[in-house]
């Protein structure tokens, strides 16, 4: 098992759900976290528990973003007019790792990182090696011509655990598709309940 299989598997045993909703999740047969201890029962958490279990969720389905990018990003939906847990997951949502995982690209968000550190990713034309870069709307997202081979790709494009949202226009053929445009909570396709309001709490204590 690769390391990056491995650490996915390991947020979704120590979370205790199914964060991406794939059909290989461990939960699927052990609903307890690991070690030798992971299947005592759980103490009740405390309301800083339950935040900080929010913000790791939440955290944990993008690809374990480390903690000092996720601050920031909080920070910058709190600038911004308007609600910050709608911003907060807007700014997630367009990054460039998350929007080819929603063009479904790549298999999973750890792939997502990965594929576009190693260069096989076009933004409007110009290659993209910044998992991070925030993408624009109307902004085209591609695979490179030599890329579209790899069997990761391939496999990505067949998996029917998840369906393409309608804030991204994929034609799956040409391995491109436009960023239409930020989504809103609702409109996110997560397999698990995410709980913004916890997630602000945490942060603005």
């Amino acid at each position: 098992m690769s390391k990056r299989i491995a650490a996915k598997h390991k947020i979704d045993r120590r979370l205790g759900v199914n964060l991406w909703g794939r059909a290989k999740s461990p939960l699927n047969k052990r609903e307890y976290a690991p070690g030798m201890h992971g299947a005592t029962r759980r103490k009740k958490p405390t309301d800083y528990g339950i935040q900080l279990f929010a913000k790791q969720q939440l955290k944990g389905y993008y690809g374990s973003i480390s903690e000092k990018q996720f601050v920031r990003y909080f920070k910058e939906a709190s600038r911004r007019p308007g609600d910050t847990s709608e911003t907060l997951v807007g700014l997630l949502e367009t990054r460039l790792d998350a929007v080819i995982y929603r063009m479904k690209f790549v298999p999973t968000v750890f792939a997502a990182r990965q594929f576009v550190n190693h260069g096989h990713i076009l933004v409007n034309g110009k290659k993209v090696t910044i998992p991070s870069y925030l993408v624009k709307e109307g902004d085209v997202v591609e695979v490179k011509q030599a890329s579209r081979e790899i069997p990761m790709v391939i496999e990505a494009a067949s998996l029917n655990e998840r369906d393409i949202p309608e804030y991204v226009d994929v034609d799956a053929k040409a391995f491109k598709g436009t960023f239409v445009r930020v989504p809103k909570f609702a409109e996110i396709p997560y397999p698990v309940l995410m709980q913004l309001n916890l997630v602000v709490e945490f942060y603005s204590r």
